[in-house]
């Protein structure tokens, strides 16, 4: 399988909604269910003051974290799965939604809880650094990362593991972890400023 050099740009996220809802089965695997369900448990705080989620895409992980945060902005690239996360989500004034393409944009404020669940593998090297040097801006203090990736086989610029450990190290002056977890098929690291 042959991985891309560059970091995949909106216009790939936008082909992938184009041909199919939900090309991922966010709403139907029992991988993402499962993976969900571990994710939002891992969470070391029962709440959270201002969350932010990465790559929201239609917001099936948006509505598990919604009832935990006064407020969530939720962003992703592409603007057909958005519309689908405002539908599921509508239940929660606290949340927001956002076209965004993360790390040459990104949003005003400071977060205690920043979610990055299966996004940092489609960057280049060069922009898992700026997202990091984001992060680091944004995050609160005794704010939470949370990291998720798929460990198999990908045809994106990084696996899910050396997306995770260069993160993970890009953010070593600025955040520790507090738990690294691997499952069957994905890995979860929680770091704490």
């Amino acid at each position: 399988m042959t991985r891309a050099s560059q970091t995949l740009e909106p216009a790939y996220f936008d082909a992938k909604y184009a041909s199919e809802p939900d090309p991922w089965k966010f709403a139907s695997s029992s991988y993402e269910r499962e993976k969900y369900r571990i994710t939002t448990a891992a969470l070391p705080k029962s709440r959270y003051a201002s969350a932010l989620e990465i790559g929201c895409s239609i917001g099936v992980l948006t509505k598990s974290l919604a009832p935990r945060c006064n407020s969530l902005l939720a962003i992703d690239a592409a603007i057909a799965p958005l519309n689908e996360a405002r539908r599921r989500c509508a239940e929660f004034s606290s949340v927001r939604f956002e076209q965004m393409f993360v790390p040459e944009q990104w949003p005003d404020g400071a977060f205690d809880l920043i979610i990055l669940s299966e996004v940092v593998y489609y960057l280049h090297a060069k922009d898992v650094a700026r997202l990091a040097s984001r992060v680091t801006k944004a995050l609160a203090q005794e704010g939470n990362v949370v990291l998720v990736h798929w460990t198999g086989e990908t045809d994106y610029p990084l696996t899910g593991d050396e997306a995770s450990e260069l993160f993970i190290n890009l953010m070593d002056q600025t955040a520790c972890v507090v738990r690294r977890d691997r499952y069957r098929a994905f890995r979860l690291d929680v770091l704490i400023r």
